[in-house]
């Protein structure tokens, strides 16, 4: 009898051993797929899991080799010799940086882009945060921020051209002209006008219109200028230009001897010069496009008129909503009336005396 149930295990387990070694390798071709959806990913199992691995390797005697796919051999039999010892299962490496702590060293790379890895780690120990520059390193490479100054070349990365017009917008002017073509009974002539803008108050001179903006009649508006910044309180260091024609040796000059530096702004790149490109903009879209134009009078009255709007009762979104007007001052009572100019093309709202 004993024969004939050995003989029916036998048979059985012939019977069975197929199914169970194909579902074996069923299962190692699906651990293959998804290494494979990981490439380099390196795969560290938690405490937890690696004495889930050991249970349930005890229950085969341990014999994991042909089936083993997260770690190696090695790394499982001192597993097994820690389990032995009584040891608890431990992380492995490092603990991981908090993503928080990753936002911030993102964020000093991206807002500090001259400054280097050490210098980092010694602004975020600081703050008591305990972080190599590898790790730095690591993070900002991942961000795609490079901060660190070319050691190599013992000299400093160049500064992008938006920090360094914010950096600065309190030292900036700019400087351009505009043109208007004006329909006289002699036929149609170009008028220039030249305008100069504070990058940081965004305060603004705009010079008489003409016909001949040649070397004289550029180097007064200069002189104009320097005045008003006089009386505006206005202390610039550096002026920015296009490469104008205009813009001659003398004038350019005329302001070094003020203490301005004259900044000729790269070829063919407008952007450079953003700020007075978007206040020019403006001034054509919302006033002199809607208008033709007889004679300079009236283009120093359409745009003059313009430019104290823009000056006074204009709220402008780069400086908070806020109006320009050192002397406005908010009125919430009163009833609001709508002020007109420029035939209606112009409104403004104020509230009236209560």
């Amino acid at each position: 009898m004993s024969h004939a149930f050995q003989a029916l295990l036998w048979m059985l387990f012939q019977y069975l051993a197929p199914r169970h070694n194909a579902q074996i390798r069923f299962l190692k071709a699906q651990i293959e797929i998804l290494r494979r959806r990981l490439p380099g990913e390196r795969i560290v199992p938690r405490p937890e899991e690696k004495a889930e691995l050991l249970r349930i390797g005890a229950e085969f005697g341990q014999q994991v080799k042909p089936v083993l796919e997260i770690v190696k051999p090695e790394t499982y039999r001192r597993w097994m010799n820690d389990a032995k010892k009584g040891k608890q299962p431990k992380s492995s490496g490092r603990p991981r940086l908090s993503q928080e702590l990753r936002n911030l060293v993102v964020r000093m790379g991206k807002e500090n882009l001259l400054w280097g890895y050490r210098r980092i780690v010694g602004e975020l120990k600081k703050l008591g945060y305990a972080i190599g520059h590898a790790s730095v390193r690591r993070i900002l490479l991942e961000e795609g921020v490079h901060p660190t100054p070319e050691k190599k070349q013992h000299r400093q990365p160049p500064m992008p051209w938006n920090q360094f017009i914010a950096s600065h917008m309190e030292s900036l002017v700019a400087c351009d002209f505009f043109i208007k073509t004006v329909h006289t009974w002699r036929g149609k002539f170009q008028a220039y006008c030249l305008v100069f803008l504070h990058l940081e108050t965004r305060k603004v001179f705009c010079s008489p219109a003409t016909f001949n903006p040649d070397e004289k009649w550029v180097m007064q508006q200069a002189r104009n200028a320097a005045m008003w910044m006089q009386d505006e309180d206005i202390k610039p260091m550096m002026l920015l230009m296009d490469r104008d024609t205009k813009f001659t040796v003398q004038f350019r000059y005329f302001w070094k001897k003020t203490g301005v530096r004259p900044k000729r702004l790269p070829v063919g790149a407008p952007d450079a010069n953003a700020y007075c490109e978007s206040f020019l903009s403006r001034l054509k879209g919302e006033c002199l496009s809607h208008f033709v134009i007889f004679s300079l009078r009236q283009m120093d009255y359409v745009v003059g008129t313009w430019v104290n709007y823009y000056l006074h009762d204009r709220p402008h979104r780069g400086v908070g909503n806020r109006v320009l007007d050192p002397n406005f001052r908010l009125d919430t009572t009163g009833t609001v009336v709508c002020r007109e100019q420029l035939g209606g093309l112009i409104r403004s709202y104020y509230r009236t005396a209560a």
